[in-house]
C-alpha cells in the first residue's frame, strides 16, 4: 500500500534552502509520474497543457487557470494528459499559505502565474535576486485566491472500488452497470452501491457522470470539438452531451471555457 500512501510514517525532515521555492518540468503527453510526497506543502499548475492529480482519496484535473494545493506528505501521482510546462512551488510548514492538511483546487490569477514564474526565473539565474520582494506578495496573492469549483473527483479506498475507479479513470466511455462490475470484482451490487456513496459522498452513477465532466472539461481546454468529445464519452450525439454538461454545469460547454478565469 505504499503507493498509495495519505501521509507517510514519520521521518527527518529535509528543509529547503529557503522557505519557499519553485520550479518548472515539462512533460510528454502520456508522461505518468511515480507516486511520491513531500515534507513540504506543494502547489502546482500548467503553464500549457493538462495535467491530471491523484491521491488516495481524489483527482483533478489541472490547467493554467485551475491549480492544486497539495498538502504536506500527501501521497500523489502527477500524469500529463497532454504536452505539459507546470510549475511547482514548494513551501516549508511556517510559510505554508493554508493550514489544513486536506488537498484543494485554486483559482491561479494572472498575477500568481507571474509571480511564480519570476520566482522559478530567478532560481535559474540568481537565487536571492528578488526573492525577498517575491515571497511575501506570493503568498498574500495565494491566500486571497478563491477555491476553484469543479476540476476534482473524490476517489473511494476499498479496494474493489479502486479497481472499479481506476479502468473508467483510463476508458470514461464505459456504461457497465454496478451489476456487471459487481461479477467482475465479487461483490453484490447493493454492497457496491452503498459503499460507494459512503467512500465518496456520490452514488456510482452520479460518480461516473462527474468523472465524464472532468474529462470534457480537459478536452475543452485543449480545443476539442464537441463532437469528437460526446464520441470519445460515449453520447449517442452531441445534444445529448451538451444536455448533460449543461445539466450539471449551468450552462453550455461553449459558455463554460469562456467563463473560465484567465
Amino acid at each position: 500500500m505504499d503507493q498509495i500512501w495519505l501521509h507517510r510514517p514519520e521521518i527527518p525532515h529535509r528543509k529547503l534552502e529557503r522557505p519557499i521555492m519553485a520550479a518548472s518540468y515539462q512533460y510528454d503527453a502520456s508522461h505518468r509520474g511515480s507516486w511520491r510526497s513531500h515534507d513540504q506543502g506543494r502547489f502546482v499548475f500548467t503553464v500549457s497543457g493538462m495535467l491530471r492529480v491523484t491521491t488516495p482519496i481524489g483527482m483533478w484535473t489541472l490547467g493554467p487557470q485551475r491549480g492544486l494545493w497539495i498538502a504536506p506528505r500527501v501521497g500523489h501521482e502527477l500524469i500529463a494528459t497532454s504536452a505539459v510546462c507546470m510549475h511547482s512551488v514548494y513551501f516549508e510548514p511556517e510559510a505554508s499559505p493554508w493550514p489544513e492538511s486536506a488537498c484543494h483546487a485554486v483559482s491561479v490569477s494572472s498575477l500568481l502565474r507571474e509571480l511564480v514564474a519570476a520566482m522559478v526565473e530567478d532560481r535559474e539565474r540568481d537565487p536571492e535576486r528578488r526573492y525577498a520582494l517575491i515571497a511575501p506578495l506570493l503568498l498574500s496573492e495565494m491566500r486571497d485566491s478563491r477555491k476553484a469549483a469543479g476540476g476534482g473527483l473524490p476517489l473511494p479506498l476499498d479496494r474493489r472500488l479502486r479497481q472499479i475507479c481506476d479502468f473508467l479513470l483510463a476508458a470514461p466511455a464505459n456504461g457497465d452497470s454496478l451489476a456487471i462490475w459487481g461479477e467482475r470484482v465479487g461483490a453484490s451490487e447493493r454492497t457496491l452501491a452503498r459503499r460507494f456513496k459512503d467512500e465518496t459522498g456520490l452514488t456510482f452513477g452520479h460518480w461516473r457522470q462527474q468523472l465524464r465532466i472532468v474529462e470534457a472539461v480537459s478536452k475543452l481546454a485543449q480545443g476539442v470539438r464537441v463532437a469528437e468529445i460526446a464520441a470519445e464519452l460515449g453520447y449517442a450525439n452531441s445534444s445529448t452531451f451538451i444536455t448533460m454538461f449543461r445539466k450539471t454545469m449551468g450552462e453550455t460547454p461553449q459558455r463554460y471555457l469562456k467563463s473560465e478565469p484567465r
